[in-house]
């Protein structure tokens, strides 16, 4: 099953479906990874604040799939947005990872709330690592039925930023929903498969994270069936706004790790 790109404004492109690895032990991120890569994932969605960037590039160098042929985001932790300290964390992101390059390298947090709220200041200088210039060529915002994040996503447009859709089933709390539910029996397809689905008919990106083995093959498997235009309108009508999120908000989220 091949896994469609979405075209950024630099002129290269991201699969539109990866594999997230949030929330995955260490212990069990090569692993993970393998599997992900057996099944056919092509792009791989870590960070430094996961802890398993290591483990992650374990698999990508054991892996017999070719370097490039999979996409690779990582993303800076939230205590080194100085320009200094983001140099040296990308510089150690890609010893930790065993590469020479990654595909993406994201400010995880804006964190206006800390560091004068310069988080400009930061991007210029993750900017600087590359030559793609100055507007990011993807946001990676909180996005699932729930919580639809309309606004900024058509900000994005706007400016051709392709959208990546984290919490794409809402930590699972969409999984038991009633519309979903009837849309995927009529399909034969999981709950799970319909909701990726339906990111995919919008444009985004999405990263389902699992270790099952059985669950990350259905979650690949979205590229043979299509929804409506009446089934996605259903679906995109169950958002709650603000009481959706899953995660916090970005205009007001403050934390740094130890």
């Amino acid at each position: 099953m091949t896994v469609p790109s979405i075209q950024l404004h630099d002129g290269t492109s991201i699969p539109q479906l990866g594999f997230g690895v949030f929330q995955i032990d260490p212990a069990d991120t090569a692993e993970a990874v393998t599997r992900a890569l057996e099944v056919g994932y092509r792009h791989i969605d870590t960070a430094q604040m996961y802890g398993n960037e290591k483990e992650v590039g374990e698999a990508l160098r054991s892996s017999d799939v070719a370097r490039d042929d999979v996409y690779v985001t990582s993303k800076l932790n939230n205590g080194f947005h100085r320009p200094d300290d983001a140099e040296r964390e990308f510089d150690r992101t890609l010893a930790d990872l065993g590469l020479d390059r990654i595909d993406l390298f994201l400010i995880h947090w804006p964190l206006p709330t800390r560091y004068d709220g310069d988080f400009v200041s930061t991007w210029r200088t993750l900017a600087s690592f590359d030559e793609t210039g100055i507007v990011p060529v993807v946001n990676q915002v909180e996005v699932h039925p729930y919580f639809t994040n309309d606004d900024v996503r058509a900000a994005n447009g706007r400016h051709g930023i392709a959208t990546e859709a984290w919490s794409p089933i809402a930590q699972g709390a969409v999984l038991d929903d009633a519309v979903i539910t009837e849309i995927a029996e009529a399909k034969g397809r999981s709950t799970a498969q319909v909701t990726l689905r339906w990111h995919v008919e919008r444009g985004d990106i999405v990263f389902p994270k699992s270790v099952n083995p059985e669950r990350m093959k259905e979650n690949f498997e979205i590229f043979d069936f299509s929804l409506s235009d009446d089934e996605v309108a259903r679906i995109s009508g169950l958002d709650r706004g603000e009481e959706g999120r899953t995660g916090p908000n970005p205009d007001t989220f403050d934390y740094v790790p130890d």
